[in-house]
């Protein structure tokens, strides 16, 4: 099968863009046709479809999850395909998500914000001696805790991130991941159970998020503000809490995009 792809870097989290319709039975076999390609060197897949609303565009994730780095560069790329050069505001939808997000989008400047689902919960949540913070949200759930990354954490917390949600868990997310806090920096693992994908991303959109909500539970009012340095990106988070609760939340940071190229999946 041959498509056209644009790779994107919101951050570091590469991303492939699949620009051409693909049936959804063959999303998956395209998606790890992608992920193999040394040349794009995707930890991520999306695949843009008509949008189901009145929205600018759709995205729909290889592994049905959200991801918030995606969503800022397909806005991106939303504004190039258009010929918009100024800020602009778009309205994007994306898996995981039943409503579209407000995207803020500066063509010029490289960089894209991104309105964020709130976390469905944000609890305690230990894993043997380690403790930590499990954040719901919605299609894609993480552990944050505040140690060195290691991977064994991953094999450690994967059962209590998906337990039953009545037992406390988040059984039915399509995307989890464990978020490492330590030496001043974010280091995010993150699994996609339906492309059979585990990758210490460059960046995370949604995992930094988390790590907000996570850092912002003491907070009763006001702004929560940080930036998230990872391994190959930085990116901000803002909160905004009242009486306790996250009543908005936002992303933003860097983002590039490659000439479009044509790509043959064996």
């Amino acid at each position: 099968m041959i498509v056209r792809v644009v790779r994107g870097d919101p951050a570091g989290n590469i991303t492939a863009f699949v620009l051409d319709p693909v049936p959804p039975e063959r999303r998956t076999e395209v998606a790890k046709g992608l992920l193999r390609l040394p040349e794009l060197g995707a930890e991520q897949v999306a695949f843009i479809c008509p949008p189901r609303g009145d929205a600018d565009g759709r995205i729909e994730m290889s592994g049905g999850e959200f991801c918030g780095n995606a969503i800022r560069a397909f806005g991106l790329l939303v504004a190039r395909q258009r010929g918009i050069a100024h800020a602009v505001r778009l309205h994007l939808e994306i898996s995981g998500s039943d409503r579209s997000v407000p995207v803020d989008v500066d063509p010029e400047g490289g960089c894209a914000r991104a309105r964020m689902p709130l976390p469905h919960f944000v609890r305690p949540l230990s894993v043997g001696q380690l403790k930590g913070t499990l954040v719901d949200l919605g299609g894609i759930a993480h552990f944050v805790v505040s140690c060195p990354p290691d991977g064994a954490v991953m094999d450690l917390a994967e059962p209590a991130i998906l337990a039953p949600r009545e037992a406390g868990g988040c059984a039915g997310v399509e995307a989890y991941g464990v978020i490492f806090l330590h030496g001043g920096r974010m280091t995010p693992l993150v699994k996609v159970p339906a492309t059979e994908s585990l990758y210490w991303e460059g960046s995370c959109g949604s995992g930094a998020l988390a790590a907000g909500a996570a850092e912002s539970r003491g907070i009763s009012d006001g702004v929560f503000s940080r930036e998230y340095v990872q391994p190959a990106g930085t990116i901000r988070v803002e909160l905004t809490r009242e009486k306790g609760q996250t009543v908005s939340a936002c992303i933003h940071g860097a983002v590039t995009l490659d000439e479009p190229i044509t790509v043959e999946i064996e």
